[in-house]
């Protein structure tokens, strides 16, 4: 730890880290994560910016043990208090053939097989609403039995959370299911906040990124601004939050990032401009956000492997442009502080691949309830971590953490392929 007191916080291993969302959920919550694990080289860079106090492990789950958690991250003999994570799941079983043993969904398997081995007082997983609907349940089920195999007492009925109703201004469900060793006492899923947040409340201080040269080449400007609303103050670390147990970080106020432009035709801001606030626009469909309402679902487009698509961006209430990669974090409750890989693509797949913090705060906070200690909110602050991090190529990357540059597919380029997201996306953005 940088700049902090000796704790004694509970200790959390995060699996499937991505850029952190969940991560920063149990740190707000009190507890110190102590070791991330992330294939993707860019994501584990972004961790370990915004992480430095923790062990950022870039490899597959496929090929770690408990053992190797605990002596990279150097936690020997320590009784871990929670694992946490989503695992990737894409395969279904026939009639005959259990889902878990579906090589797509090895990820999952080793999410349990890591908990067996890490043996911590709790678990808990996190995953798309669908796993819930129609034959998915199935492959749910078994994860339920495989979890009490490895001797767990599952907390059921498992439970979809609306991020929305925990203080994010998006609508947003993700599937929660949390466990406990024997000797623990259940926790209970979170209850409804009584605090609620709408898009005007999240960006409505934010200056506007098209107002900025330098911008259209950087992801980042010193600027002024005043901010008023109490949840957009929260974020920008301008009031005190109660709820928060987090690491105070060092970082200038005054610095917009995370806010690289994009160029729109002409064509485009006319329709963006023509657009009721809540529709969608005819031509690309992309949403525009109604100040008053809730962010629909951001997601994180496809991967290499897969086209390295752009998923569709909300288009600013206001303004006649889709909103910036800062814009997004704000709905997705991130702090200020916390930033980005510097492109948009990978800083809108982290963002809409993650947990929202808040979310997983409410997630974390009942776990802590369980386990007894009354949180407390460290004294001092850390610096983060070197911004060349947020500017690595996966080449880079691969290299800074001494793996292999394909630990990430790569697509396939063919001029017979669609390379593109949609003809609307063409028209959109220059």
């Amino acid at each position: 730890m940088q700049s902090t007191e000796a704790t004694t916080r509970p200790i959390g291993v995060d699996l499937f880290a991505g850029a952190g969302g969940l991560s920063l959920g149990f740190e707000q919550a009190g507890f110190d994560v102590a070791a991330a694990v992330e294939i993707d080289p860019i994501h584990c860079a972004t961790h370990e910016y915004n992480f430095p106090h923790s062990k950022a492990i870039c490899a597959s789950v496929v090929d770690l043990s408990g053992a190797d958690i605990r002596r990279i991250a150097g936690l020997g003999k320590a009784d871990i208090d929670v694992v946490f994570g989503g695992a990737p799941c894409q395969g279904f079983s026939l009639i005959g053939k259990r889902a878990l043993d579906d090589s797509r969904n090895q990820l999952v398997f080793h999410y349990v097989r890591l908990v067996r081995e890490l043996n911590p007082k709790y678990f808990v997983f996190e995953n798309v609403r669908g796993l819930t609907l129609g034959k998915h349940v199935r492959f749910l089920e078994e994860l339920i039995e495989a979890l009490a195999s490895a001797g767990y007492k599952v907390l059921l009925p498992y439970q979809v959370l609306n991020a929305a109703d925990f203080g994010v201004p998006q609508d947003r469900k993700r599937l929660f299911l949390i466990g406990a060793r024997p000797d623990q006492t259940l926790p209970c899923y979170p209850k409804t906040s009584v605090l609620r947040a709408t898009v005007w409340d999240a960006i409505s201080d934010l200056p506007n990124a098209d107002d900025f040269v330098q911008l259209e080449n950087s992801d980042a400007t010193s600027v002024r601004w005043s901010t008023r609303p109490a949840y957009a103050r929260r974020l920008r670390c301008m009031d005190s939050d109660a709820t928060d147990f987090s690491y105070a970080r060092e970082f200038s106020k005054d610095l917009l990032t995370s806010s690289l432009r994009t160029i729109h035709t002409d064509l485009s801001k006319a329709r963006f401009l023509a657009t009721p606030p809540g529709e969608n626009e005819p031509i690309s469909r992309f949403k525009k956000l109604h100040p008053d309402g809730l962010c629909n679902t951001l997601r994180a487009g496809t991967d290499s492997a897969r086209g390295a698509f752009t998923s569709p961006r909300p288009i600013h209430p206001t303004l006649p442009r889709v909103i910036t990669v800062r814009e997004a974090a704000r709905l997705h409750s991130y702090p200020d502080w916390f930033r980005f890989h510097a492109t948009k693509w990978h800083g809108f797949r982290q963002i809409g691949n993650s947990v929202p913090p808040l979310l997983g705060r409410a997630v974390a906070a009942q776990i802590m309830s369980a386990l007894g200690p009354t949180p407390r909110k460290p004294k001092g602050s850390l610096q983060l971590g070197n911004a060349s991090l947020l500017n690595f190529q996966m080449l880079d990357a691969s290299r800074y953490f001494g793996v292999a540059r394909n630990v990430i597919a790569q697509r396939q380029r063919s001029t017979t392929s669609r390379d593109v997201f949609t003809r609307s996306i063409e028209e959109a953005y220059v």
